[in-house]
């Protein structure tokens, strides 16, 4: 029975051939890999497998590919520098760990041809910033507390002055552009979710006092005042407010530590109330202590009351008002902010 082709022995010459024909192969595989990524358009090139790592600090065109990719997955944002910053190496090592592999930050070949598969060719306009309006969000006409936000963000940043009106005026188109200009997107005059969420990435959420023109009292708030709940402490006016999304709900005249014993400075928390308590170093009253550092709290003074500034605290913030610290004791909560600092 004649041989199968397959079982057929090979000649000497077919066993010299096949190896130098698969040698060729990868050779050329090789010789395909190691092509630069075209400086053109994203161009066809722009897909194929790096064959030198990039890695922090490296610029040019494969960059800028690198990061709309990235972007298309949610790990840059939509502005393409061409230069591999701190920005590009987070997005890079995220993608590693969501992939179960070493976060080491630079793009080997395997992490390339992972980020390839996950995602689309760029487009030239992404390559160049290149930005379509999206469709209005906030626009000529609207009036509400969307517009308020957006007015009390506009002035964060230099781009709106004067009142917040809650109306989408005239100014705030004027506003509105010269935000969309600075940032180097298209300038309609109207928000669309790009132009909200550059302006959201450049603020902080605005304060009530903020929305609703609320003049702050005395002396400039610390900003770490301006949200949520605390007790801003001025080593300067000697003033303790109450502030609550950043408006000022009542004040208070208060006294520090001596240079011995100064009052600590910084951003604490409330993390202890006691009513009636009593200094167990000094075996003095401290009703309504409000403790935010160590052993050093907020409290009534009765020699404050009694000598005003002649003396001095051991290092709490003394106040000398009774009645408006047993207020202000029952308006506090554990886990309140308390700012110390000088204006």
């Amino acid at each position: 029975m004649p041989l199968l082709t397959s079982d057929r022995p090979r000649s000497g010459l077919s066993r010299t051939i096949l190896p130098l024909t698969l040698g060729l192969v990868m050779a050329l595989s090789g010789l395909v890999a190691a092509i630069p990524a075209s400086a053109t358009d994203g161009g066809p090139h722009s897909a194929r497998a790096v064959s030198t790592p990039l890695k922090f600090g490296d610029t040019g065109w494969r960059v800028r590919v690198l990061q709309s990719r990235l972007h298309q997955l949610g790990l840059h944002s939509e502005v393409i520098t061409a230069r591999f910053d701190a920005e590009t190496r987070d997005g890079v090592r995220t993608f590693q760990a969501r992939r179960h592999r070493s976060t080491t930050g630079v793009v080997d070949p395997l992490t390339w041809h992972k980020l390839v598969a996950k995602t689309l060719e760029p487009t030239r306009d992404a390559l160049h910033n290149i930005y379509t309006p999206g469709p209005a969000i906030l626009q000529i006409g609207e009036q509400g507390l969307g517009v308020r936000r957006l007015q009390a963000r506009l002035e964060q940043v230099k781009h709106y002055s004067g009142d917040v009106s809650g109306l989408f005026d005239a100014k705030t188109v004027r506003s509105v552009r010269s935000f969309q200009r600075a940032r180097k997107i298209p300038i309609t005059g109207e928000v669309d979710r790009r132009t909200l969420d550059r302006l959201s990435e450049l603020t902080r959420k605005p304060t009530k006092a903020e929305l609703f023109n609320i003049e702050p009292q005395g002396p400039a708030l610390d900003l770490r005042c301006l949200s949520g709940r605390a007790m801003c402490i001025d080593k300067t006016s000697r003033s303790l407010r109450w502030v609550v999304d950043g408006v000022v709900k009542t004040r208070y005249e208060v006294r520090f530590g001596s240079a011995e014993l100064p009052t600590r400075e910084g951003a604490f928390t409330l993390f202890r109330k006691s009513r009636d308590h009593v200094s167990g170093l000094y075996n003095t009253s401290m009703p309504f202590a409000m403790f935010f550092s160590g052993g050093q709290a907020v409290h009534y003074s009765p020699d404050f009351a009694a000598t005003g500034y002649n003396g001095a605290s051991h290092g709490c913030v003394n106040v000398r008002d009774y009645n408006g610290v047993r207020w202000l004791f029952d308006q506090v909560r554990l886990g309140d902010k308390v700012i110390v600092y000088r204006s």
